[in-house]
């Protein structure tokens, strides 16, 4: 296959969408396939597997770590020299709906991948009226793609509810290689000042609409309690909120983004997980806290809900209900033998998410995708 991909950014580890899409890429070079990745956000210079386009691009104002694209001659031209078979496109935005239109046009078979839960992120910036307006766009947009792609059964029947056909899935998976409880470390664990405490490990970005109120509360509950000394946060990552964030957590350890081999190794020396997001659309940092030892604790709304659920390493909290997140973490804390029997469910359950299973899956629905269309 020829596969022109369009993703609203290309950063390598930026968030669980980009690493999703890395490894995509990756199994389809691995499998012999050609791919040509468009996108306004990428580091020049970076090592890139594949060809990177850039679009021109502005920042975007409500969320400035990322850039609105635009689609112009230029991009079209390099489309018409690749000639793909396919359009895969992770982002429905201004450009990704311009790559619709030429599929549609040059008659290429389209799939579109549902990374990011938009709408929920609404109500965060006092936009929650706009929502309905938003899902006739998403509906319109998706309904116009050969197939749309969600990350789990919860969210393809959101999909389907909102009116969007010919929904599939199209799991995650995770790099068993890097993901591992081998990787806990001592010498971490002492530069962290964990010793004998027990470390709760939050890892994505600090925004609001991952909830981190949630998390800053929580702290502040151990406090109260009286339990300061028996706990760790340990915060991987960044965001607008980081300032506030150290304010309000001043024993907490900040480690800012972590990637590589850096960021298993601080699942696996950390004992909890802890993600109070109700906004995912998969919940790609509980996977691999799963897949490194790490219960974890997650809010009952949202994608991070049915990962918990089905794999049975670790609990559901009400979202946004301190007291009850609190309970969850200090029931494990507590519960040595619950602890320990969620720890290995996580395990057993991330040990068969493997990318090349997963990843084959949807190169072979992409396959047999392109030939019906040559059959017409």
């Amino acid at each position: 296959m020829k596969v022109a991909l369009y993703a609203g950014t290309y950063v390598k580890d930026k968030d669980g969408a980009v690493r999703s899409i890395y490894q995509l890429v990756s199994s389809m070079i691995k499998n012999g396939h050609e791919v040509v990745v468009w996108t306004p956000d990428f580091t020049p210079g970076s090592n890139a597997s594949v060809p990177v386009n850039l679009t021109p691009s502005v920042p975007i104002p409500l969320y400035p770590d990322y850039k609105l694209g635009f689609y112009n001659a230029v991009t079209e031209r390099q489309l018409d020299e690749f000639a793909p078979d396919i359009v895969h496109i992770s982002t429905p935005d201004i450009v990704g709906r311009k790559f619709l239109r030429y599929a549609r046009k040059k008659g290429v078979p389209v799939g579109s991948a549902y990374h990011t839960d938009f709408p929920s992120y609404l109500s965060y910036y006092h936009l929650g009226f706009a929502e309905p307006a938003v899902w006739r766009f998403l509906r319109k947009f998706y309904n116009a793609c050969d197939v749309t792609l969600a990350p789990n059964e919860s969210v393809r029947e959101r999909l389907t509810g909102k009116g969007i056909e010919r929904v599939e899935l199209w799991s995650r998976g995770i790099d068993r290689e890097l993901f591992d409880p081998s990787r806990r470390s001592v010498k971490l664990r002492q530069a962290w000042n964990a010793e004998g405490r027990t470390v709760i490990i939050y890892a994505g970005r600090f925004v609001p609409y991952k909830d981190v109120e949630v998390v800053m509360s929580l702290y502040e509950r151990f406090a109260d309690e009286g339990l300061s000394e028996r706990v760790r946060f340990v915060m991987i990552g960044s965001g607008p909120e980081e300032a506030e964030m150290r304010r309000r957590m001043p024993d907490a350890v900040f480690t800012g983004y972590l990637t590589g081999a850096a960021l298993p190794e601080a699942y696996a020396s950390g004992d909890l997980f802890l993600f109070p997001s109700t906004t995912e659309a998969f919940c790609n940092v509980a996977l691999e806290a799963l897949a490194t030892g790490l219960p974890a604790v997650v809010s009952d709304v949202g994608g991070c809900r049915e990962l918990v659920e089905r794999s049975g390493g670790g609990l559901v909290a009400k979202a946004g209900d301190i007291g009850d997140f609190y309970k969850c973490c200090a029931r494990l804390m507590q519960d040595g033998e619950l602890f320990r029997a969620m720890r290995e469910r996580g395990l057993v359950f991330a040990e068969d998410k493997s990318w090349v299973a997963v990843n084959g899956q949807l190169i072979a629905r992409y396959q047999a995708m392109i030939a019906a269309k040559a059959s017409r």
